[in-house]
């Protein structure tokens, strides 16, 4: 035919058009995959945030000893120690599970820890290590942390203990 031109794509194009009636056919493949990686990603989110013997930041001792030294409270803290000794739960208001722990610097804690808002701590015994977040409250012995359990009216820091691998809240 005369005069009429015929339209031929280039190679690029031609490739382009490959790609594309490609990605198209294979369009369930990929949406599959990314839902997978979507949930596996959200899932390790949240492993991360409960996962016991994660690594956290533990506050500094200076920052402890430095609290203690000049009678400072309500210094929301995370740090470990030896349990030293365990004392009969403090029954009255709240029921609290006590026990005092020694850290690495030589400072002595009570623990305090809400019963009544968080699962006893299972197993405690002397010479094991603690994991703690709370709030500091100065005494003359050292010091107590108290809140290591979630907060139901949602207006404090929520706190912790993790013992043995396991995470009480």
């Amino acid at each position: 035919m005369a005069g009429t031109a015929r339209y031929v794509p280039n190679l690029e194009e031609n490739n382009s058009m490959k790609l594309l009636q490609s990605i198209k056919t294979q369009r369930p493949t990929i949406m599959f995959i990314l839902l997978v990686v979507c949930v596996w990603g959200f899932s390790e989110g949240c492993n991360r945030k409960t996962e016991p013997n994660a690594r956290v930041d533990l506050t500094e001792l200076r920052v402890l000893d430095n609290a203690f030294r000049s009678c400072q409270s309500d210094l929301q803290v995370t740090q470990q120690g030896e349990i030293i000794r365990i004392l009969p739960d403090d029954t009255k208001g709240s029921q609290h599970q006590r026990f005092i722990v020694k850290l690495i610097s030589g400072q002595t804690l009570l623990i305090a820890h809400n019963i009544d808002l968080a699962p006893r701590v299972i197993g405690v015994t002397t010479g094991e290590i603690i994991t703690f977040h709370g709030e500091y409250e100065w005494n003359e012995k050292g010091g107590v942390i108290h809140w290591t359990h979630h907060d139901p009216d949602g207006r404090h820091e929520d706190g912790w203990l993790e013992y043995q691998g396991k995470k009480y809240q």
